[in-house]
Order: C-alpha cells, then structure tokens, then sequence
C-alpha cells in the first residue's frame, strides 16, 4: 500500500480543520467520503489535530462523529481566503466602533498579515479604509461593553449612574437609574443601550459612554419586542424625533432655485426631483418645523414653499428672527 506523502497529509489536515470549523456535528463517514478517504483515515487524523491543540471531540449515536469544540487554549486557525479578506476589513474598521480596541486591532492586523501568502498580502494591502467622523467621539471602556453586552445576553435588567450632559449631580444622593436593556448598538460611532424603563412605563435610548452600571444586576426580565421589531429602524426614529415609525415628524416639500445635481449632495435623505435645468423639488424632513426651515436656508437660494402651512410659518418666523438679530448690538 502507498504511503501518503507529509504533504497531502497537511493538505488533508486542513481540508478537515475547515470541515470542522463550518459545522458542528460530522459524522465520520461522511468526513471520510468528503475528504475522498477512509473512516480509518480520519480518526487518525483527528487524532493529529488533536495533537496539535484543536479539542476535537467524539460524538456518540447511531452514525458516530466529530465535533470541534471550544478549548481552554487558542489553537491555530484556519481561513479561507475570503474570510481572511473579511477580517482584514474587520480590523480596519474597527477604529471606527469607538470601543477602545484600536491598538489591538492594529496588533491582530499585524499578526494576520505576517503569516498571509503573498496574493492575500496584496488585497489587504491594497485596501485603503479611513473612519471619517469619529475622530472627537468619546473612547468607550472595553470592560464596560462587556458588562453591558452580558446584561443584555443575560436579560438582567441594570442598576445604572447616568452622566448628564451640563448636570453635576452627588451619586451618592442620586437614585440609580434602570433599565431592562435589549439591544447594545452602535450609530455613528456612539454606543448605545436599547431598553425598557420600568420606572417610565416606556423605551429609553441611553449613551453607554455616560453610564456607571452598579453591582449587582437587576432582577430577570420577560423579554418584549422594540417597537416595529427593527432596532435599527427604531433607533433611527427617535434620533428624529418620532416616536413611531422612522419618517420625520415634520416634512415639507420646496422648490429650490439650483439645478438637481448641486441639490442632491446635501438632501440627505430628502427625495431630490429635477424640474428642469435650474430648478428642483425638494422633500425632507427635519425634528421640528424651525429646524427644517433652518436646514432648507442653508441652501442659499430662493425658495418656493409648497407645504404644508407649518413650513410657511416657520419662515416666516425664521426671518422675524434674523430681522431681530440683524437689528440687535
């Protein structure tokens, strides 16, 4: 009988490392007809990997099997070469999370890259990634998202100290505040935890880098659903200031006298029509009829108003305004 060769053994090795890391139970004859060998085979080279520090364990049942399970200690692992890509990327961006954990990601990105083929090399290299906008958000303690995070897996509800903007309050006189949290998320470059205020009766947002989590923990909560059942669509609706879906509260619908392709790069999320060469319709919306009014001004131009009345009383509000500051010294 052939021996196989150190090479084809290692290719081997790693074809069932990566059978292992994408399923959790395989039985072994069918371990053995993917790899193209026996269930003698394999069991031999599960003891390999075994060798090497990967805790493969045997699963007990009709067919028998493998199962690679978690280990006191971190064995090598295995990519292919699209995750590798993917985690490059991961670690690139992860500056951009606000989690405090930029330099270590720059040390794994330094680990990966040292040990990639050449052809990975080049496409990690040649990724030019920037986190623009978040330079001045607050750094967010690591060990606080992960007592947040258990919480929130825990579905503990949290006893918390909450730093208010322009507030100086005594913790020590302040009750603590709670929170059933559901949802820790992150929206440009702030976290934030999602919950429910027993105490209010209603769903609260608050900035995780302003809380002070007291020990212990809250009591168990019976989990609910966020309102509309999308964290994200919820979270978007209150930073607009509505309560329910995830629109303004106030839109209005302009005619600007500016050609669509100036309009568009500044109508966020504003439906942008062209009416012809140099003039636009423009439907947005803002937190307040004021504020839409204010952000429709900034586009420097004449303005056709085409409602609703709301929107025409905050111009002219708007302009009592600055005919008053003008007028002052």
């Amino acid at each position: 009988m052939p021996i196989a060769s150190s090479a084809t053994t290692s290719s081997r090795l790693l074809s069932l490392l990566s059978l292992l890391q994408v399923r959790r139970d395989w039985p072994g004859v069918l371990l053995a007809d993917r790899l193209g060998v026996s269930e003698r085979t394999v069991r031999r080279d599960v003891d390999r990997l075994r060798e090497l520090g990967y805790p493969v364990q045997a699963v007990k049942g009709p067919d028998g099997g493998y199962r690679l399970e978690a280990g006191s200690q971190m064995p090598p692992l295995l990519f292919d070469d699209e995750q590798t890509v993917a985690l490059a990327v991961a670690l690139r961006i992860a500056v951009g999370t606000g989690a405090g954990i930029e330099e270590a990601a720059a040390r794994a990105l330094a680990t990966v890259r040292q040990v990639l083929p050449s052809r990975l090399r080049q496409r990690v290299d040649a990724l030019e990634i920037s986190a623009a906008g978040h330079g001045t958000e607050p750094q967010i303690d690591t060990g606080l998202l992960l007592t947040l995070s258990a919480a929130v897996r825990a579905r503990e509800e949290l006893r918390f100290d909450y730093r208010s903007p322009g507030r100086h309050e005594d913790a020590e006189l302040h009750r603590p505040r709670r929170v059933q949290p559901y949802h820790l998320v992150v929206r440009a470059g702030r976290w934030y935890v999602v919950g429910w205020d027993p105490d209010r009766d209603d769903w609260r947002t608050y900035r995780a880098d302003r809380m002070t989590p007291r020990v212990p923990t809250g009591p168990r909560f019976v989990p609910r659903e966020v309102p509309g059942g999308d964290v994200a669509a919820f979270l978007s609706a209150r930073f607009k200031g509505s309560e329910s879906a995830d629109v303004w509260p106030c839109r209005g619908e302009v005619v600007l006298d500016l050609p669509a392709a100036k309009v568009a790069p500044f109508a966020g999320d504003g439906v942008v029509e062209a009416l012809d060469t140099t003039r636009t319709r423009l439907t947005t919306g803002a937190w307040s009829w004021a504020a839409l009014a204010a952000a429709l001004a900034r586009f420097d131009t004449e303005i056709e108003v085409i409602g609703p009345p709301e929107l025409r009383a905050a111009f002219a509000e708007l302009s009592d305004r600055a005919g008053r500051a003008a007028r002052s010294e």
